[in-house]
């Protein structure tokens, strides 16, 4: 019997649901945590006038760091929640904590305000948002995966996509204002319009998700009394090679996020042009993410991705040297195209492959312990670390080494997933 016969109506409608409800997630988050990075030099003004340029995007970058720092955490305690209660609860949660994130943000008051409470109340959003954000990825692909009939890299591809809209939607966002505004309107009112444009989604995103069924494979699932010491006692190296293959995903979307910094502190382009670029790569990764999960429906989520990382590995330092030495703005433009259609033929694959490398009863913590320690460590620190090494070193290629490097890394968890950990 073919596939397409075995699958019912209500399964189809099943697997839409949980892609819209998903997606609402990672649109929320991804919007956030690019709207943030978008105004990166406008926040550092704001909340650190009185330091150092360079030191107050450090500090800046630093803030958004320290979130990161607290996803593993997330991971633990929402994964573990997940594996326990249900993916369902795990949803509506992690997209309150993510609401009230966004909202701190938008309302935060600057250091002109508050003098230095200024910098405590972001860093609160930033950690409500990054805990919060540590479980999102773990239970939404879990809930994806174990809801889609057929084609799960595919369904599970569609959080990806909407990440790119994300990106497109912040970008745009950034270009519009950027362009509209005075600079002093910007810096007073204007960065804090798309946090408040984002927050729109969260009330819809919690009415979809507390209409959503539990799925089969956790309700037969074997539960676990403590996922989190079950994940790290049995599955201690699919854990780590996980976390190695988020590389090339993470860094690919933090290097397009730092580019406007990039352009404007180092290169003199106009920040314009690189939220330009990032509407060119959010397009890439929307429209192209989904067929790549097609692909890797076909030949493999892994093959997809190993191909992906080695062209990551081989036009990293050819594109910087090009920006570097070519600093216009349709280099720029044309380096953020190409780093999104890397992120979309690695990312895309990407939930399919770590959902498929553990077993339903510690998928929610397996997934987002895994997830949040490589981009923690690959992905989120990328904006602070390029920040220091340009000061420190005053090399403008400094970004294509570090691209380069954890391509490497993500090569290298590739293989040991590839011939030890992929579950058939």
């Amino acid at each position: 019997m073919s596939e397409a016969t075995t699958i019912t109506p209500k399964q189809f409608k099943d697997a839409r649901k949980a892609v819209i409800s998903s997606s609402i997630g990672a649109a929320l988050e991804w919007f956030d945590i690019i709207v943030y990075a978008t105004f990166a030099t406008v926040i550092a003004r704001n909340f650190y006038p009185d330091s150092d340029p360079v030191f107050a995007l450090i500090l800046t970058f630093a803030t958004f760091a320290i979130s990161y720092l607290i996803r593993p955490l997330g991971g633990l305690v929402l994964g573990s929640y997940a594996d326990r209660k249900g993916r369902k609860s795990a949803l509506s949660l992690t997209l309150l904590l993510m609401m009230v994130g966004t909202l701190i943000m938008a309302l935060a008051p600057t250091y002109a305000q508050v003098g230095m409470w200024a910098g405590i109340i972001i860093l609160l959003s930033r950690l409500i948002q990054g805990f919060s954000a540590g479980g999102e990825f773990g239970t939404a692909t879990a809930f994806l995966i174990e809801t889609a009939p057929h084609k799960k890299a595919f369904y599970s591809s569609w959080q990806v996509a909407s990440q790119g809209a994300s990106m497109l939607l912040a970008s745009a966002f950034g270009f519009a204002l950027t362009e509209g505004l005075s600079e002093e309107a910007l810096n007073s009112w204007g960065w804090r319009v798309p946090f408040f444009v984002g927050l729109l989604i969260g009330p819809v995103g919690l009415y979809i998700r507390a209409r959503l069924s539990e799925t089969d494979a956790f309700i037969h699932s074997e539960k676990e009394s403590s996922p989190v010491k079950t994940l790290i006692v049995n599955h201690y190296g699919r854990l780590l090679a996980g976390s190695a293959v988020i590389g090339v995903a993470t860094i690919s979307v933090y290097m397009i996020l730092y580019m406007p910094t990039f352009a404007v502190t180092n290169l003199e382009i106009p920040a314009t042009a690189a939220y330009l670029g990032g509407v060119v790569a959010g397009v890439v990764t929307l429209v192209g993410v989904p067929f790549v999960g097609h692909l890797a429906d076909r030949v493999g989520p892994a093959k997809v991705m190993t191909y992906a990382a080695l062209g990551a590995l081989l036009l990293a330092w050819p594109l910087f040297q090009l920006l570097v030495t070519n600093p216009t703005v349709p280099t720029l433009v044309m380096v953020i195209g190409i780093l999104g259609v890397i992120m979309a033929f690695y990312f895309g694959p990407l939930p399919a492959l770590l959902s498929s490398m553990f077993p339903a009863a510690v998928r929610g913590t397996g997934l987002a312990v895994t997830y949040n320690v490589g981009v923690t460590l690959l992905g989120g620190i990328a904006p602070l670390v390029l920040t220091w090494l340009l000061s420190a070193t005053g090399s403008l290629s400094a970004p294509g080494l570090y691209y380069m490097a954890i391509a490497v890394i993500s090569l290298v968890g590739l293989y040991f997933v590839r011939t030890r950990y992929i579950r058939h």
